[in-house]
């Protein structure tokens, strides 16, 4: 099962070496080794096993191997001048791959940089698109399944939903034992786990600080910290206000996603948003990492009320407007007002549960399915 950056990869790691990151068992390693097989001796090499990190330490890998892949380098000190001397002094043609559970950008070791150096790939749970090309499965089908068990394969991919419930309580049990201590100190796991809970019932709102920070009995700070946290281990992301050319009445708190919809506490209302929420910051990374669009992901929300659940913008200026609605085929007003304001950009509004598509009032109310599966990843 090849997935959508395999080719993307393949052909980066013949110019610069690859960092591939993403969520814990997005599939990275899977990918990392599917794409080993193209090679005549590669060697993959984990920091967190004791004799592979022997390896790394001393740099007594075979000279031979055509491609190296190093998974959780970012847990050695000083990985990223590691990194810089292994690929300034690589043979010729030798392709190298690091992958990690954590974005690597937040990691704030000393050394030198790697600019000039890398790609940066972001390896998303499946999409409806994703799946759609991978199974041949019809488009609502595919949208059903993955806002009933989430994207990442192995819940999505087994027979019963109880196997992939019991597999999601134990993937955060494992997430936050052994990659949230990276981070913090162990007497804060369990406010820790008790933010994510609140987080839980909170996504598609904007989030305010204060109000969790006096729920977790914490200083704000902290609270927002403890989100750096979750955003860098792939747990959630947010969603922040798009604001450029719009009255100074706009909201300024960023609305919460999971990467995960099996999260996702609430009506079925909320758990297509956040399915929505996870397929377009898709579809942005992959503008950003294949092609290098400046693609963003945002929102709008001002005081009066007026609302529109995402904008996707290219160069800082709105090129989509989109809001999700679960059956409603009637274009908001919020939506109609925006789309006013911003008539170069095109105004979707996507229905989970939709008869007929239509254009009205300059919005295009089209099947949610049906359009997530044409994006881009």
């Amino acid at each position: 099962m090849k997935r959508y950056l395999f080719e993307n990869i393949r052909s980066d790691l013949t110019k610069k070496m690859v960092l591939l990151t993403g969520p814990r068992q997005v599939g990275k390693t899977t990918l990392a080794k599917e794409l080993m097989a193209g090679y005549h001796r590669p060697q993959y090499l984990n920091w967190d096993v004791n004799d592979d990190r022997r390896l790394i330490r001393a740099q007594s890998w075979s000279p031979r191997a055509d491609m190296l892949v190093f998974d959780e380098i970012h847990k050695m000190p000083d990985w990223k001048a590691f990194l810089k001397g292994v690929f300034d002094g690589r043979s010729d043609g030798q392709a190298i791959l690091v992958t990690g559970s954590a974005r690597m950008e937040t990691f704030r070791q000393s050394g030198d940089s790697l600019a000039g150096r890398y790609f940066h790939a972001r390896l998303h749970p499946f999409s409806v698109r994703e799946w759609v090309m991978l199974s041949d499965a019809k488009p609502d089908d595919a949208l059903d399944r993955l806002i009933e068990r989430g994207g990442l394969p192995e819940p999505f991919l087994v027979s019963e939903k109880s196997e992939a419930e019991r597999w999601r309580r134990q993937y955060f049990t494992d997430l936050v034992r052994e990659d949230v201590l990276e981070f913090s100190r162990i007497q804060e796991v369990r406010t820790m786990r008790l933010l994510v809970d609140l987080l839980r019932g909170r996504v598609g709102s904007p989030l305010s600080i204060a109000s969790l920070a006096r729920d977790l009995q914490a200083a704000p700070n902290t609270v927002s910290k403890y989100l750096d946290i979750l955003e860098a281990l792939y747990v959630i992301f947010l969603v922040r206000p798009y604001h450029r050319n719009i009255a100074r009445a706009i909201l300024k708190e960023p609305k919460v996603y999971f990467f995960d919809t099996g999260y996702v506490l609430g009506d079925s209302g909320i758990k297509w948003e956040n399915a929505c929420a996870t397929m377009l910051l898709k579809h942005s990374n992959y503008q950003q990492d294949v092609f290098g669009i400046d693609s963003s992901l945002h929102y709008i929300r001002t005081k009066d009320g007026a609302e529109v659940d995402f904008v996707l913008c290219e160069a800082g200026s709105p090129s989509l407007l989109i809001e999700c609605k679960h059956a409603d085929n009637r274009p908001g007003s919020s939506l109609i007002k925006f789309a006013e304001l911003f008539p170069n950009a095109q105004t979707i509004q996507l229905v989970r549960e939709l008869r007929q598509e239509e254009y009205r009032n300059h919005v295009s109310i089209l099947s949610g399915a049906k359009w997530l599966a044409e994006l881009k990843a």
